[in-house]
C-alpha cells in the first residue's frame, strides 16, 4: 500500500468482497438471462417485439460492466471505482424493470404501448410493394403476450429478474461504502 493509498481511506483498495460477489451475480444472471432470450427467439421461435429488443440493451450493458467491476474486485481497485461500477448496475437494472414493468401493463391493457408496435399499421408503401412485403415482415406487437408461465409473461419475468440484479447490485454497493 502507497503513502497516498493510507493517508486517503477512500482510495484504499477494497478486498473484493461483498462488490466482487455482486458483481458476478449481476454478470452471471445477465449472461444467463439474455442466453434464455436468444433461445425463446432462435429455437423456440418466439421473436421479440420492439419492447422487448429494448429490454435487452440492460442485458448487454450489465454482462461486460459487470464483469469488468468483478475484475477490478477481485484486483483491488479502489473503492469509488467498484462503487461507480455497482451503482451504474443497479440503475441500469432498475430502470429495465421499470421497462419491464411498463410493457407487462400494455400486455394486460393498463396502458396504451408505442405506436410502433401496439398501433394500428399506419404506412404501408407503395402500392406494389404492398404484397410482397405482406410475405416478408411479421408485425411482432407489443400487446400481444406469445407465451406466459405461472400468469406471467417474459416481460413480467423480466420485471422480476432486473429487479434481483437491481437488489444485488445495491446490496454490493452498500456493503462496499460501509467497508
Amino acid at each position: 500500500m502507497t503513502t497516498q493509498s493510507a493517508a486517503i481511506p477512500a482510495f484504499k483498495p477494497a478486498a473484493g468482497g461483498a462488490a466482487l460477489t455482486a458483481s458476478l451475480l449481476v454478470t452471471l444472471i445477465a449472461a444467463t438471462t439474455i442466453a434464455g432470450a436468444w433461445f425463446f427467439q432462435l429455437v423456440l421461435e418466439i421473436l421479440p417485439c420492439p419492447l422487448c429488443l429494448e429490454q435487452r440493451y440492460a442485458y448487454y450493458l450489465a454482462i461486460p460492466l459487470g464483469a469488468l467491476t468483478a475484475l477490478a474486485a477481485r484486483n483491488g481497485a479502489p473503492r469509488p471505482l467498484l462503487l461507480a461500477g455497482l451503482a451504474i448496475l443497479a440503475l441500469a437494472t432498475l430502470a429495465n424493470a421499470g421497462l419491464g414493468a411498463y410493457h407487462s401493463g400494455v400486455e394486460w391493457g393498463f396502458w396504451k404501448g408505442p405506436t410502433d408496435c401496439s398501433g394500428p399499421v399506419v404506412n404501408l408503401g407503395s402500392a406494389a410493394d404492398l404484397l410482397s412485403k405482406l410475405d416478408t415482415v411479421k408485425v411482432v406487437r407489443c400487446d400481444e403476450v406469445q407465451w406466459r408461465f405461472l400468469g406471467l409473461s417474459l416481460a413480467g419475468y423480466n420485471v422480476l429478474i432486473s429487479l434481483l440484479m437491481a437488489a444485488l447490485a445495491t446490496w454490493g454497493l452498500v456493503r462496499t461504502a460501509q467497508r
